[in-house]
C-alpha cells in the first residue's frame, strides 16, 4: 500500500475494484461505510454485485477480466476532457505522450461494450476519480488473472495521470489476502528476493548477504509456487517444503498438484493436519500465533509485535526453531536464542527495516521504510515523487486481452472463485470451530437466476460443474447479483473450485493463475446421484459434529441430530 488504511476516510472519492471488501477485509469495509456516511463518494467496479455496490455513487458491473479496458477507458475520458494533472505528469511521469495516443482507441463506447457497462456510468466514474482526492483499494479480483500484473499497472496509470499519489487520502492500495503476507514478502519469501526486496541476481546484494551469512549464495532466481508444481512433474524439483500452506486446496488444478505431491519428497510444517499432510513424508507441528513471539507486517506496511499469550501444546515448536535445527543438520551452522535475534540480524542487512526495533514497536507499529532509529517510519510512499528514476513514474501502454480459458463453446460459462466472510483460506483453522463451520459447512455455486432457469436448475439442487481440468458436484444457489453467463464459487473447500482452475495459463510476470476466469459447463444430474450426494453430505456433517478430536475450543454439547 502506498498509503494507510485509515486514510481512506480522508479521501474525497474511494475507488474499490476487484475487492469484496466487507467480506474479505471487514475492517476496511467498515471504514469505507463510515466514509460514505460522512459524504465521501464511492466507485465500485466488480463483476459481482457486492454489498458495497448498494451504496456506491457509481457501480460498474464489469465483465470478468476487463479491468485493463476499464482503466484505459477512464484515462481516455480524462485526457479527452482535459482532467489530467498536467503539472504532476510533467514533473513526475514518463510515457505520458505515448499513453495519451494509445488510449485513443479505447473510446467510451468500445470500453462500455468490452466491460458490459453503461457509457454514462463510465464517464461519471472517470470524472469523479480525476477531479477529486481519490483513493484506489484493490484486492485479488485485480491480481488473480492471467493479466493480473497489467491490471495493477492500469491502476497505477490512473493514479499517475491524475496526480493521486504521494498525498494523504490517495494512492494505490492493495488489500493483502492473509495476515502477514506483506511480512512474508518483506522477509524474502519470494523467488527473486532477499529480505527487503533486494534482488538475488544483483551482485552487490549477493555479496552483502554472503558476507552476513558466511555462505556462498546462488544468483539464479527461484521458482514461484505455480512453477514449482510442474517442475516436480518434470524431475526438476525433488523436495517440497511447505509451511503454513495447503496447496491441495489453494493451488490451481488439484489433479496436477496431487500428482506432483505424490512424486516429490514432501515436508509439511503446520499447526493442524491438512489435506496436504496426507501427501507428506514428514510433518513438523508448529506453534499458532498466540503461542509465539515475533512480528507481523500488515497490509499498510506496519511492523507490529506479536506476543505469546498461551504455552505451546505437545511437541509443537516455533517455525524459526524448526528451521534452525534443519539448517544445522544439513551443514549450515547457525544459532539464535530467541526470535528477536533474527529480527536484529534482519535489520543489519535490510535498509527498510534498519530503524525498527522491538522497543520502538512495543506499543505501536512502524511503517517501513524506516532507515534509522530516529526515523518515524513512512506512512505515505512517493511523497516526493515516485521512487524510481529520479522521481519519474512510468506510464505503461497496456492492451486488454481476454483470458485464454474462456470463450470455448463447450465451456460457455465463466466461474469466478473467491472468499467468504466466515472461512479463512483453506479452512485449516476456521473449520475447527463449530460455530464457524455451521455457517458454511460445504461448497456451493451461485448462478444467475435466468441462467438457472434456462438450465432448469432450482435452489439447493446438486449440479455437476466441469472445466477442461475436471469435474465437481456442488449445491446450486440462485442469485441476482451476477451477470448472464457468470457463476461464482467460494474457493475454501477441498474438491471444490480449484479442481476446475487452470494451472497452465499464468500471468507472464507474477505467474499467478486466472482464479477469477475459469471456463466451465454446468449440468443437471440424475435423482439417484443427487440423493447419494445428499446422504454423503449429511454423513460428513454427522461425523464432524461427533468428532471432538481436532477441535481445540469446546462448545456446548449438542447431538449431531440437533446440530444438523
Amino acid at each position: 500500500m502506498t498509503n494507510c488504511v485509515t486514510e481512506i476516510k480522508e479521501a474525497d472519492v474511494i475507488f474499490v475494484t476487484g475487492s469484496n471488501t466487507t467480506e474479505n477485509h471487514p475492517v476496511m469495509g467498515m471504514y469505507i461505510r463510515q466514509a460514505k456516511r460522512a459524504g465521501k463518494k464511492l466507485i465500485v467496479a466488480d463483476p459481482v454485485r457486492i454489498p458495497l455496490a448498494e451504496i456506491a455513487d457509481v457501480y460498474l458491473q464489469i465483465n470478468p477480466g476487463t479491468s485493463v479496458a476499464l482503466s484505459n477507458g477512464m484515462i481516455h475520458i480524462i485526457f479527452a476532457e482535459g482532467l489530467e494533472d498536467k503539472e504532476y505528469i510533467e514533473k513526475h511521469t514518463e510515457g505520458a505522450a505515448e499513453l495519451r495516443e494509445f488510449v485513443k482507441e479505447y473510446t467510451p463506447e468500445r470500453v462500455a461494450e468490452i466491460c458490459g457497462i453503461d457509457v454514462e456510468d463510465l464517464k461519471k466514474a472517470a470524472r469523479l476519480y480525476a477531479t477529486n482526492r481519490s483513493y484506489i483499494a484493490y484486492a485479488m479480483g485485480i491480481t488473480q488473472h492471467t493479466n493480473g500484473t497489467d491490471n495493477v499497472l492500469s491502476c497505477s496509470n490512473l493514479a499517475l495521470v491524475t496526480g493521486n499519489l504521494g498525498k494523504r487520502g490517495t494512492g494505490v492500495n492493495p488489500l493483502r489476502g492473509q495476515n502477514n503476507v506483506q511480512g512474508a514478502c518483506d522477509m524474502g519469501a519470494l523467488p527473486t528476493d532477499y529480505p527487503g526486496y533486494q534482488k538475488v541476481f544483483n551482485p552487490e546484494v549477493q555479496a552483502k548477504f554472503e558476507k552476513a551469512w558466511g555462505v556462498p549464495l546462488n544468483p539464479v532466481k527461484g521458482l514461484t509456487v505455480t512453477e514449482t508444481i510442474p517442475a516436480i512433474l518434470h524431475d526438476k524439483v525433488k523436495l517440497l517444503y511447505i509451511m503454513g500452506e495447503n496447496p491441495i486446496v489453494s493451488d490451481p488444478d488439484t489433479a496436477h498438484v496431487k500428482a506432483a505431491l505424490s512424486k516429490a519428497f514432501v515436508v509439511v510444517q503446520d499447526i493442524f493436519l491438512t489435506e496436504t499432510c496426507e501427501y507428506a513424508d514428514v510433518v513438523f507441528p508448529s506453534n499458532a500465533f498466540a503461542e509465539k513471539d515475533g512480528t507481523f507486517s500488515n497490509t499498510e506496511r506496519r511492523v507490529q509485535r506479536v506476543r505469546q499469550v498461551v504455552p505451546p501444546k505437545g511437541e509443537c515448536r516455533d517455525d524459526w526453531w524448526t528451521l534452525m535445527q534443519i539448517m544445522n543438520r544439513i551443514g549450515y551452522p547457525c544459532h539464535y536464542d530467541k526470535v528477536e535475534d533474527i529480527f536484529n540480524e534482519l535489520r543489519t542487512v535490510t535498509p527498510s527495516y534498519a530503524g525498527i526495533t522491538y522497543e520502538r514497536i512495543e506499543k505501536c507499529g512502524i511503517q517501513w521504510p524506516c532507515p534509522n532509529e530516529e526515523h518515524p517510519g513512512t506512512p505515505i510512499l512517493h511523497a516526493n515523487g515516485p521512487i524510481r528514476n529520479g522521481g519519474k513514474g512510468l506510464l505503461k501502454c497496456l492492451t486488454w486481452q481476454p483470458s485464454p480459458d474462456v470463450g470455448d463453446p463447450e465451456y460457455p460459462y465463466i466461474l469466478n472463485s473467491s472468499r467468504i466472510l466466515y472461512h479463512y483460506h483453506t479452512r485449516t483453522m476456521t473449520d475447527r470451530t463449530r460455530a464457524i463451520h455451521f455457517t458454511a459447512p460445504r461448497k456451493w455455486i451461485e448462478l444467475w437466476h435466468e441462467d438457472a432457469m434456462e438450465l432448469g436448475i432450482t435452489e439447493g439442487e446438486w449440479i455437476k460443474v466441469s472445466s477442461k481440468r475436471g469435474s465437481i458436484y456442488a449445491e446450486a444457489r440462485i442469485v441476482d447479483t451476477l451477470q448472464p453467463g457468470v457463476a461464482w464459487m467460494p474457493f475454501h473447500y477441498a474438491e471444490g473450485a480449484n479442481v476446475l482452475s487452470d494451472s497452465h495459463h499464468l500471468d507472464p510476470v507474477s505467474k499467478i493463475p486466472g482464479y477469477k476466469q475459469i471456463g466451465i459447463k454446468i449440468e443437471k444430474i440424475d435423482a439417484e446421484t443427487a440423493a447419494k450426494l445428499t446422504a454423503e453430505a449429511l454423513e460428513a456433517e454427522r461425523a464432524y459434529y461427533e468428532n471432538e478430536e481436532p477441535i481445540r475450543i469446546r462448545f456446548k454439547e449438542q447431538s449431531a441430530e440437533e446440530l444438523l
